[in-house]
């Protein structure tokens, strides 16, 4: 019998990913694009995969796609699902014992609770506003004058962690330029910024009832890794981060593509 060949399709706020997988169990080609819905993005992460992969779209026997531009998608893909099943789904192929997701993206942050089994048992998100994710920590980038990459770095430099109690991007902005003026080191802002992130993912993550190891981090702010650590003081629990943290929704997709099929 051939080989059967899925597509998954995560179009974010801020970024494209693809993953193509073959016989539901094989990573052959991933992409990433750093525009998401609304932009050249998503097809150009198609493009950049099929060519990784040595392929055409007529080789692939079922596309999915999910995140925030998934609709955007018709005539693409032959589904569209939520990015929380998707999230859920590459996280326990990657690590069958997970029961505790984190997930924060470019403008949501999601926690999601999973059984034994790999089913959602609870979710909560925070959409409605970017407190607490991926463009915070960019506005807070951009006033700090420390470029994304090294916030990281600047976070475990830090000797005292400064308060950063505003929720809202914008009076948060506000409160670093007023912590600035005092003369607070920029270290100890952003580690405060990343305790204002953990506060935010933690409250989301404690909705969900009690938290049940193993808990793995997904998302572009994964690759922060002061933010991680901020978030593990927080919790009290140690957090996995996965493998290229932000394609783990295209891999959901990809492996939900291929149980569609299968049907």
């Amino acid at each position: 019998m051939s080989a059967i060949y899925t597509l998954g399709i995560d179009v974010g706020s801020t970024a494209s990913k693809c993953i193509i997988l073959k016989d539901g169990t094989e990573i052959v080609a991933k992409s990433l694009v750093d525009v998401g819905t609304g932009t050249s993005g998503p097809q150009r992460a198609i493009e950049a995969v099929l060519a990784e992969a040595g392929m055409k779209k007529e080789d692939l026997h079922y596309t999915l796609a999910t995140g925030y531009g998934r609709n955007s998608l018709t005539g693409i893909a032959d589904k569209q699902m939520s990015e929380l099943s998707c999230h859920a789904k590459g996280a326990c192929f990657l690590f069958p014992n997970v029961h505790t997701v984190i997930d924060i993206g470019g403008q949501d942050a999601k926690a999601i609770a999973i059984n034994d089994k790999g089913n959602i048992t609870q979710f909560y998100m925070n959409d409605k506003c970017a407190a607490g994710t991926g463009r915070f920590l960019d506005v807070m980038s951009r006033v700090l004058e420390i470029p994304l990459e090294k916030m990281g770095e600047a976070h475990f430099q830090a000797t005292e962690w400064a308060s950063v109690s505003s929720t809202c991007t914008v009076f948060a902005e506000s409160e670093v330029i007023s912590q600035l003026s005092k003369g607070l080191t920029r270290e100890s802002i952003v580690a405060g910024v990343h305790k204002s992130v953990a506060t935010k993912a933690c409250s989301l993550v404690r909705r969900c009832g009690s938290i049940v190891n193993d808990v793995v981090m997904c998302g572009g702010v994964a690759q922060n890794p002061g933010a991680v650590d901020a978030i593990e003081k927080e919790l009290g629990q140690k957090i996995t981060v996965a493998p290229n943290p932000q394609i783990t929704g295209a891999l959901g997709a990809a492996l939900l593509a291929y149980e569609e099929l299968i049907k």
